[in-house]
């Protein structure tokens, strides 16, 4: 365990791949006192999309198009909800909000 003593100074860095080779040789722990953080929400940054191949029902297709079309988004965007909120269920958390 460490005991507490005074945090060293972050230096300034010329550009990112300077700061990048400074973390990777430091123990932050010198630099930050973790106990003092807080979570960070970053409410406007757009989730990083893959691109999967499902095979499904034609007749699950239709039915969810139907759907879809009643409330005027695309199917795949409503099969997303679909998604979402299942397993915000199963997990037993809360949707994220947009």
């Amino acid at each position: 365990m460490k005991t507490h003593h005074a945090m060293k100074t972050v230096p300034e860095f010329r550009n990112e791949d300077e700061e990048r080779a400074f973390w990777a040789a430091q123990d932050s722990t010198e630099y930050v006192d973790w106990n003092k953080g807080a979570r960070a929400t970053f409410p406007n940054l757009k989730p990083t999309l893959k691109t999967i191949s499902l095979r499904l029902p034609e007749s699950l297709i239709a039915e969810l198009k139907m759907l879809a079309n009643k409330r005027d988004v695309p199917y795949q965007s409503l099969l997303k909800v679909y998604l979402a909120e299942r397993v915000a269920m199963e997990l037993g958390s809360r949707l994220p909000r947009d």
